[in-house]
């Protein structure tokens, strides 16, 4: 049990500051100004079933991906590096409001045509919180896991759903509290918050590059 609760608090580490989901609180306040409070609700509760379904089929799917086109391990950790790199900088040093990104701006329109869009999928769960550099750390991770990490098989194939499912968990909740996260917290204070995060993006980021080109080098 103690291997369990290590591996899922590793994955929540590692996770967590790239689905941040007060970035998503933003973006999802921005969208939902005008929406009924039941609407509210539902899009919350989809959004974090898309993000759960997201990440089971990265982690699941994604070294099917990998064999198929012939993508090396560390290939896709330098990869994954720069984008989470690259995720984290825009974090770190903001050229926009959160909710002014590509697309939310293209839902927004297309809500404009036709209310009742839905904005579950995109651009809450996709690429807000289960974006590219979510996908590449899962498949990388995937990859790595094969090799057991010093972790029992049993808990290599129980702890991806757990983490995924307590990642959606707390994006559902953040989603349903965000009236309440923003009165606390303020614009100021999730924007301090979504800093700081990227800032350990840029850490993990470049921390990855690192970790593939050793393995290259070791080769």
């Amino acid at each position: 049990m103690s291997d369990l609760l290590k591996a899922i608090g590793f994955g929540l580490v590692v996770l967590l500051p790239l689905a941040n989901p007060l970035f998503t609180v933003a973006v999802f306040l921005g969208l939902s100004e005008d929406m009924a409070h039941d609407r509210r609700q539902k899009e919350s509760r989809m959004a974090a079933f898309y993000v759960f379904a997201i990440m089971l089929v990265a982690y699941y799917g994604g070294h099917l991906v990998m064999h198929t086109f012939g993508i090396s391990i560390p290939g896709l950790r330098i990869a994954g590096g720069m984008i989470v790199a690259f995720i984290g900088f825009k974090m770190l040093f903001p050229q926009q409001n959160v909710h002014e990104s590509t697309e939310a701006q293209c839902k927004s329109r297309e809500r404009e045509k036709e209310s009742e869009a839905s904005i579950a999928f995109v651009p809450l769960a996709m690429p807000t919180t289960a974006g590219p550099g979510t996908i590449a750390v899962i498949i990388s991770t995937a990859a790595t896991m094969e090799t057991g990490m010093g972790f029992p098989e049993w808990v290599i194939w129980v702890s991806p759903p757990i983490i995924f499912a307590i990642v959606s968990l707390l994006v559902w909740l953040c989603l349903k509290s965000s009236g309440a996260i923003m009165r606390a917290l303020g614009h100021s204070g999730i924007e301090a918050i979504s800093r700081l995060m990227g800032f350990l993006l840029v850490c993990m980021g470049v921390q990855f590059i690192i970790n593939g080109g050793a393995e290259i080098l070791a080769h």
